[in-house]
């Protein structure tokens, strides 16, 4: 296997607007992560993905970006994130900042300017097209709900398409003008010394444009855009492109949000693909109907989230490198997703901690997963930021839930629940801001969970600084970096057991994810634990684990 600095990060990923408020306004900055560094290096993290702080009218949490080159003044400046990059190269971490390259923001000057003058060039950076017996060129549903067509205004018969929001109109990469403006800013960034990027949306650059109605798929008489403009033929193409004039070159580290097929994974993953690793999201939208819909319930259970996990990780190290994630952004907390309402304890987040951070690939540790966030509660549809919850909240109404219902339902998957402030300490809003008011809601947990609690070597926090040091150093980190995963199979759902192996050395995982004891028996070449999330943990005389309710364990044959 390939030795890549890439693969041995550990990857910490920051939501600006959320993580510490420098200057006092509510809202988190870039000056607040400087600030916060010595954190992320005494965590031992290596890497740290920031969420865009571009220039933008945040209609979609800065993934509405109307100047590529510029910070956003609500985060700082230009000059701010340099110093970010330098000092936190300084520590031994490097920045990888968003790339969202599939749309720009309607306040571009690209965007702008194609709708002042239709027979400028700028026309052609976007797809516009004429509608149809007076209305849009199809049917098709936006990421966020309603037509993925706005009309123009002042303009009789003419759309434009948006995967996203209104507000986010899609780029036309079938022009070359357009390709050739983006490289150009991805290599400004990476010429500054950044480590690479987090890549939003990339599958949906290619489109086949059909102008005609498709059958429905919901109550609102659209059809999924997806099925139109998701990983496309010929867009293979403009990937390698991308990747042999920027990333390459710079050797960088690239994550895309990308759910690829199997059978192609290669190409996107493998020695010479097109990224260093794509996120899977089999089992973090467990949760969610293939429909998208968050106020469905999927029914999941433990087998399809073993079946899932163990898919991802023998077919991403059979075709290249895989990314491991429990939360992001983009998904509520990962606790209270996975383990029920009254199993949520340090137990229980240690376990999962264990279970992602010990299988192959690179780890992304969410801001305040490593202290065991959780969902917040929300007493209104007002209290919520984003976009998409109030699309999903309104879809729910739609389909015939109650208020109370809908309201329930989007408030246990917003992506909110991953957005609010990060918890320091007890003092006014969490340590976050010195601000009156910030710009979300604080949990109101944040007198129990916080970092300054969890100076103490019990705590959740001091077990995630243990698991990235096993595998940052020591005998196994190698075994834990580039070491094979091996599947056991069980006859409990709810134990999931695996091996981590490389040459003579092996790494047994044995989780329990219940709450009921439960036992399992090690071959007793298994005689060293190395780490558990219970201070007490042993084998009888038969061998055998006694597992805690959700209990972890990692054991070595040495």
């Amino acid at each position: 296997m390939n030795r890549e600095w890439w693969k041995e990060a550990v990857v910490y990923q920051i939501y600006p607007k959320s993580f510490q408020d420098a200057d006092g306004d509510g809202m988190g900055d870039i000056r607040g992560i400087i600030q916060r560094l010595p954190y992320l290096q005494q965590l031992g993290v290596t890497v740290v993905w920031i969420c865009p702080v571009y220039k933008s009218p945040m209609d979609d949490g800065g993934y509405d970006i109307s100047d590529y080159y510029s910070v956003d003044p609500m985060f700082g400046s230009n000059e701010d994130l340099d110093e970010l990059i330098v000092q936190a190269d300084a520590l031994g971490i490097k920045i990888i900042m968003d790339l969202v390259i599939n749309h720009t923001s309607d306040e571009h000057e690209w965007f702008q300017q194609a709708l002042k003058d239709p027979n400028s060039k700028y026309r052609d950076y976007y797809i516009f097209r004429e509608g149809v017996d007076g209305q849009p060129p199809n049917n098709w549903r936006s990421y966020f709900g309603n037509s993925a067509w706005e009309k123009v205004e002042n303009e009789d018969n003419m759309y434009y398409l948006h995967a996203f929001t209104k507000k986010q109109p899609d780029l036309n990469w079938e022009n070359d003008e357009v390709r050739e403006a983006l490289y150009d800013m991805v290599n400004y960034w990476l010429d500054k010394g950044i480590g690479g990027f987090r890549i939003d949306a990339i599958l949906n650059i290619k489109k086949r444009i059909e102008t005609k109605q498709f059958e429905p798929d919901g109550e609102d008489g659209l059809a999924f855009i997806g099925h139109w403009i998701l990983n496309q033929p010929g867009i293979e193409v403009w990937l390698k492109e991308l990747n042999d004039r920027t990333f390459k070159p710079h050797n960088s580290m690239t994550v895309a949000e990308a759910n690829v097929p199997d059978e192609r994974l290669s190409e996107y993953i493998g020695n010479d693909g097109f990224f260093s690793m794509v996120f899977d999201f089999s089992y973090t939208d467990i949760d969610v109907p293939i429909t998208g819909e968050w106020f469905k319930f999927s029914n999941w259970t433990l087998s399809d989230l073993k079946k899932h996990m163990y898919r991802h990780q023998l077919v991403s190290q059979e075709k290249g490198w895989g990314a491991l994630y429990l939360e992001n952004h983009d998904q509520p907390r990962s606790i209270n997703k996975y383990v029920p309402e009254q199993d949520i304890h340090d137990y229980s987040k240690k376990m999962l901690a264990t279970l992602f951070m010990m299988m192959q690939g690179t780890p992304f540790i969410y801001q305040g997963q490593e202290i065991g966030m959780t969902n917040t509660q929300m007493d209104s549809m007002d209290d919520y930021d984003d976009i998409a919850t109030h699309d999903q909240y309104q879809r729910a109404l739609l389909a015939g839930l109650s208020e109370d219902e809908a309201f329930a339902a989007t408030n246990r998957r917003s992506r909110d629940n991953s957005r609010t402030p990060m918890q320091w300490d007890t003092s006014k809003n969490a340590g976050f801001s010195t601000s009156d008011k910030t710009w979300m809601k604080v949990n109101r947990n944040y007198d129990q969970i916080n970092v300054a609690s969890q100076q103490h070597e019990a705590s959740v926090l001091h077990y995630y600084k243990q698991l990235i040091a096993l595998r940052r150093e020591g005998k196994y980190s190698e075994t834990i970096v580039y070491g094979a995963f091996l599947p056991a199979e069980t006859d409990r759902e709810e134990l999931f057991v695996y091996q981590r192996v490389l040459g003579d050395r092996k790494l047994l995982i044995v989780i329990n994810f219940s709450n009921q004891d439960r036992s399992y028996p090690v071959d007793r070449e298994f005689h060293n634990v190395v780490l558990s999330n219970y201070a007490e943990i042993g084998l009888n005389a038969q061998h055998e684990l006694n597992l805690k309710p959700y209990a972890s364990v990692i054991l070595s044959n040495d």
